[in-house]
């Protein structure tokens, strides 16, 4: 234990937002000696998603403290569909949960939260949803005094920070020639790098926003990237992650005009890539975007020594190309015994949902494929 894990511990449930927005400084003293804290449970990115998303009467946060010191915490809310459930604030936009644990006092700390849990959870079930492997919310399930169940959410994509030519040489040689090739033309074009300051975060939010709308224009775009909502929780967010070195808004330009920009979440553990926007015409320059912007992260990550670059969430098959470590996230279902049935209803739900997506999936393929076809007999 550290020299500051002695005393009793207290255990207390916020429920005020007032009281969660005060909170600030505490919080990111306890993020930053949390080892397994990723950037989405700053203080920053957890407060300004409540603002722009919470409901009235729904915070639920679990707060340990020896003395005035907080060393615990677990930031959920309530919901009431499809059953009432505790779930981690940050919702569907949030790439990775986990709870807070101060370093050094686990052994403390862990049954404390998990008890604030099982006071907290009363009539509901607890939903821990997107918990990367080895975080500390898996040792508040396994110290968790009720009745719980495992199972698998999203898979993310993680390379080691190396140098760039040593990423390259981790490919077939085929591969990364093609990648070399790419970019000879990407420097040749001239674009400059410009890593955005504060004050100037919500005119480049706003650009980050119009080019990945501009990128993904008729091939899906997630709605809610489009939403008034999503664009005021990620300026008021990103202004103060930056402000505190938790994240990074970077703009590529090309004659003067903007033509791709990229924001990357930080922690002590990773360096991950959250969201990022870029002008199709670049493919016009033979500019490959990914490729840009992986070298810069990669570059930046290796000077500031953080140990992983992270993809988030999905497997799309350009991040494969890097040859990337696959991370499965974890979710976590917590009931008290009193609640069996309706933990076992819950889990059926998502395991019948998450069927549902597999046949989708197998489904999609063979679709592209006939619509091709189609096509193709249509130019015939």
């Amino acid at each position: 234990m550290t020299s500051g894990s002695a005393g009793p511990l207290s255990v207390t449930l916020c429920r005020d937002p007032r009281q969660f927005a005060a909170l600030e400084e505490p919080w990111n003293r306890l993020v930053r000696g949390c080892p397994t804290a990723t950037p989405f449970q700053s203080h920053a990115w957890l407060h300004s998603w409540w603002l722009s998303y919470g409901k009235d009467g729904r915070l639920r946060i679990v707060l340990v403290r020896r003395g005035e010191e907080l060393v615990g915490a677990a930031a959920l809310m309530l919901v009431h569909r499809p059953l009432p459930l505790l779930v981690p604030l940050g919702g569907g936009i949030t790439d990775y949960f986990d709870v807070l644990v101060a370093a050094g006092q686990a052994e403390q700390v862990v049954p404390a939260l998990a008890r604030g849990l099982h006071r907290a959870a009363r009539g509901a079930v607890v939903d821990l949803r997107e918990v990367r492997p080895g975080a500390a919310a898996e040792a508040v399930y396994e110290a968790w005094p009720g009745i719980g169940s495992k199972l698998t959410d999203s898979t993310c994509m993680e390379l080691p920070v190396l140098p760039f030519d040593e990423l390259v040489k981790r490919m077939p040689a085929s591969g990364a020639q093609r990648v070399r090739a790419k970019l000879r033309k990407t420097d040749a074009a001239g674009i400059e790098e410009h890593e955005v300051t504060e004050q100037e975060v919500p005119r480049a939010v706003r650009t980050l926003l119009r080019l990945h709308e501009k990128q993904w224009r008729g091939r899906g775009v997630t709605p809610e990237h489009l939403k008034p909502r999503f664009a005021e929780h990620l300026t008021r967010a990103t202004r103060r992650m930056v402000r505190a070195g938790e994240g990074r808004l970077a703009e590529f330009r090309l004659d003067g005009k903007v033509v791709a920009a990229n924001l990357t979440l930080l922690s002590g553990a990773l360096s991950g890539g959250y969201l990022y926007g870029a002008d199709p015409d670049l493919r016009d320059r033979k500019v490959d975007v990914a490729t840009l912007l992986l070298r810069y992260e990669t570059g930046r990550a290796l000077a500031e020594g953080r140990p992983v670059v992270s993809f988030l969430r999905g497997n799309e098959p350009y991040k494969n190309h890097w040859r990337p470590e696959t991370v499965v996230n974890q979710r976590f279902l917590m009931a008290t015994s009193a609640l069996a049935p309706l933990l076992r209803l819950h889990e059926s739900q998502v395991a019948g949902r998450g069927r549902a997506v597999d046949v989708l999936r197998e489904a999609l393929p063979a679709a592209r494929d006939w619509r091709a076809r189609l096509n193709e007999l249509r130019v015939r």
